[in-house]
């Protein structure tokens, strides 16, 4: 059994990955800040037959965040998918003329240096497997930036340009890199934005391994 590595879990699209990915046969490994809430999802994971468990990370420390994907193979087994898509903080989101250099690295440690530290840890385990996909979940200012939030704006485009570069550089490994962007709020009532529609679209990127970038939904323009 190999592993899907979900950084930034919850209740939400990260519960609703797990169970997409288990169905097939993956061991779920969920990460974020709070071991509490880990527990709960992982508790409910298994309750439906799946395994899974929680381990603790701190996306803008290295250490923690790789401690916890050492963790998370030693206890389930080698990560063949790994998904990066914590939710930025508000105070991430500033508009840009009040937006300094110090305002900026959190954004950068969140969305550059967390993505670069993943990367790196679970790239060997799937170079050894012979196959793995990463995929980077981002909104639509990924692509587009907004004036009002603009650390996000600039972090997701620097997280762009490396997931891209991954894509180019290991795609001849067997090993997919993928970028879905989420132009609208998950679960807000419409079908098409419902955790499950948006899990099936991150399960059609593993399975079919595409195009870089894939689009939820068209930008509007």
């Amino acid at each position: 059994m190999t592993t899907i590595a979900i950084i930034g879990a919850g209740p939400g699209l990260g519960l609703t990955v797990a169970r997409r990915f288990a169905r097939e046969g993956f061991a779920v490994a969920l990460v974020s800040r709070h071991q509490g809430r880990l527990d709960e999802l992982a508790a409910t994971l298994r309750s439906e037959g799946h395994t899974a468990e929680g381990f603790s990370a701190n996306v803008r420390d290295q250490a923690s965040l790789q401690n916890a994907l050492v963790r998370a193979t030693e206890a389930l087994g080698p990560i063949e998918v790994l998904q990066y898509s914590p939710l930025p903080a508000k105070e991430f989101m500033r508009p840009v003329l009040e937006t300094v250099a110090d305002d900026l690295v959190g954004p950068v440690e969140f969305s550059i240096y967390g993505p670069v530290t993943a990367a790196h840890q679970v790239i060997p385990g799937m170079r050894a497997l012979g196959r793995g996909t990463l995929l980077f979940v981002n909104g639509g200012s990924a692509v587009r930036p907004g004036p009002k939030v603009t650390g996000t704006s600039v972090a997701f485009a620097g997280e762009s340009a490396y997931a891209q570069l991954l894509h180019e550089a290991l795609a001849d490994e067997g090993i997919h890199v993928g970028q879905l962007i989420i132009p609208f709020g998950i679960d807000d009532g419409a079908e098409a934005h419902s955790s499950e529609s948006v899990a099936e679209k991150l399960w059609a990127m593993h399975s079919g391994r595409g195009e870089f970038r894939v689009y939820a939904e068209p930008l509007a323009d």
